[in-house]
């Protein structure tokens, strides 16, 4: 069968569309970015060192913060109205789950005397127990939207990116 130069043009044109639709339908469900890093917080005990500073070297009794943030394709932050929820997953298996809240809190905003938050953004708080292994340990976000659609993000595969529970005791201040 012989085809004529407009029937090789109308193939051509269809499979372009078709791949084209492809790659709509790839980018329609990866639609959320996300981001995060670590910092110390404070406990019920009191706090063990400068709170909501960087850090990745933490001692048992310490709280690890995990801050999180979650854009959409246009780079907008999704908040808890376009987020169904948002689960920090250790590699030991524990599971903790964040939450999207004004930022500072309000007492931390009183103290400096701000007048409102200065960001909103999730977070997930891990205490780590008193018998938890030292060592360094792996973890991942991941991001259900409404729809049910995921995302996953996962730090950079280096121990200097990653929580390391450090031997040695707290002190606590108030």
């Amino acid at each position: 069968m012989k085809l004529n130069a407009g029937a090789l043009r109308i193939a051509a044109l269809s499979v372009a569309v078709l791949g084209f639709g492809q790659v709509s339908a790839a980018q329609e469900a990866q639609k959320m970015f996300i981001e995060g890093d670590i910092v110390r917080g404070n406990t019920p005990n009191g706090n063990t060192g400068p709170v909501c500073v960087l850090a990745n070297q933490f001692k048992r009794r310490e709280n690890v913060i995990f801050r999180i943030r979650v854009r959409n394709i246009a780079g907008q932050p999704l908040d808890d109205k376009n987020i169904k929820s948002i689960v920090v997953e250790l590699s030991d298996g524990k599971k903790y789950p964040a939450q999207y809240r004004a930022r500072p809190p309000v007492a931390v905003r009183a103290a400096l005397g701000l007048s409102g938050p200065l960001d909103y953004f999730w977070s997930a708080a891990w205490l780590i127990p008193q018998d938890y292994p030292t060592g360094s340990l792996s973890y991942r976000v991941v991001a259900t939207d409404m729809q049910g659609n995921t995302q996953e993000w996962t730090p950079f595969k280096d121990l200097r990116s990653l929580p390391v529970v450090m031997p040695g005791d707290v002190e606590y201040t108030k």
